[in-house]
């Protein structure tokens, strides 16, 4: 009876991965697992510091403690958004730029409430999903080059791994420069004992690498002081009904709403933009005249992301460079963001075992799938510096900066520059001829 349901189940299991865009002649189950469970591993930090990120607004009224709750939350709803609309191995939650804009900008900056706040992220997430359903979003996509989309790409590869180095605490901030604070510390033994054995992983192509670098440095970490081992692996998440849907429509048509919204909407616009470009590139899904399959579905995850969490009482929710990561151990298909979104979910009542993890442990991960970002400069013709120069330029700012966003805009305004100059001695010359 068994042997007779058993092809009945294969077919049953094999329509159910067809959901997230997994086939079982192109991908492996295993990879696809280890993959999200990598990005997870690596970007769940947020967890933690958001309720940290949001302290200032206590005194203001805002249920901090209900924080790790919608935080969770609203990065499980992307992470499904991600699966089953977009089938992509990305993983999404409330972005940690975007929080401090929204923090320390909109609300201790500018003194307007966390609900005026909120309310103009619920507005930019709904502009964003209108622009993902016009042709708009198609038109800003296709007006960048391939070379820029390229460079976006090896761009967040640095910005990246140089997360990587601050988050092990290696290095030190300098009056101009980061330089090398300290290699004697456990935090930096682990991290180099760390970035060497995921290395040799890599090189020797073992399956998994990255997350048995995670599991072994953190193990190594505990008779160290590094990894501080929780009293209880359990935990009994907080209601998250104090943040549900408190929203302020009183200051809805003050220009001071639309700007927020309007600033927000960029960033978020921008930011994801490239991130998704550079993964894409990275996971072998952008072609050679820089299209990428599917991003409107993409996109329209991030944006109906960031409605979800709005509501949940979350700042903008986005996609995260950290995904990298699970692309780098092999991710290809929505069945790594679908293992995101159940690990974020897990993590209501798991966060102490989760967030024992140092970043002395994530951090060489981080900068090993910097590497296999930086690859996608192969793509990037060097014999033209009309596009040369500005992908350069666009690659050298996202790390300098700290911000995705300015090195795409650097890139785009420079390449528009040259090709205007350009194209405008060019017209010159023939006139005079």
């Amino acid at each position: 009876m068994l042997l007779f349901l058993l092809p009945n189940f294969k077919d049953m299991k094999e329509r159910l991965l067809s959901l997230v865009g997994f086939s079982t002649q192109r991908n492996n189950l295993k990879t696809e697992v280890l993959a999200g469970l990598t990005t997870f591993v690596t970007m769940c930090y947020i967890l933690a510091l958001n309720p940290v990120l949001f302290e200032p607004l206590a005194e203001k009224g805002y249920p901090v403690e209900a924080l790790f709750t919608a935080t969770a939350l609203a990065a499980t709803i992307g992470g499904l958004l991600m699966a089953f609309l977009a089938k992509r191995p990305i993983g999404q939650a409330p972005g940690l730029a975007l929080n401090i804009f929204f923090v320390q900008t909109v609300c201790v900056s500018l003194g307007y409430s966390w609900r005026f706040a909120l309310t103009a992220v619920l507005i930019e997430g709904i502009l964003f999903i209108l622009l993902c359903v016009s042709n708009i979003r198609q038109i800003i996509f296709e007006m960048i080059p391939p070379s820029l989309k390229f460079a976006f790409a090896a761009g967040i590869g640095f910005f990246i791994a140089m997360i990587g180095f601050k988050n092990s605490g290696i290095l030190a901030e300098g009056t101009i420069f980061n330089h090398i604070e300290t290699l004697t510390n456990p935090n930096s033994i682990l991290f180099i004992g760390g970035l060497l054995l995921a290395g040799l992983l890599t090189v020797m192509h073992v399956r998994g690498g990255l997350l048995l670098s995670i599991a072994t440095i953190s193990l190594i970490g505990i008779p160290l002081g590094v990894t501080q081992l929780p009293e209880s692996m359990v935990s009994i998440p907080t209601s998250p009904a104090l943040l549900f849907c408190q929203f302020s429509w009183d200051e809805l048509l003050t220009p001071d709403l639309w700007v927020c919204v309007l600033t927000m909407l960029f960033f978020d616009v921008f930011d994801t933009l490239g991130s998704v470009v550079g993964l894409m590139a990275n996971s072998g899904r952008i072609r050679k005249n820089g299209r990428i399959p599917n991003m409107r579905n993409i996109m329209l995850s991030d944006a109906i992301g960031t409605v979800a969490g709005a509501c949940l009482g979350c700042s903008t929710v986005t996609t995260y460079v950290e995904s990298a990561t699970g692309v780098a151990e092999g991710g290809r298909t929505g069945l790594t963001a679908l293992v995101i979104a159940l690990c974020f979910l897990c993590s209501l009542f798991l966060s102490p075992l989760f967030l024992a993890i140092p970043s002395a442990a994530t951090a060489p991960v981080m900068v090993i799938a910097g590497f296999y970002l930086f690859g996608s400069v192969r793509h990037i013709s060097l014999t033209n510096p009309i596009e040369t120069l500005p992908a350069f330029l666009t690659i050298l700012l996202m790390p300098v900066s700290g911000s995705i966003t300015d090195g795409i805009i650097v890139g785009l305004f420079t390449y528009v520059a040259f090709s205007f100059t350009h194209g405008w001695f060019n017209r010159k010359k023939t006139d005079i001829s």
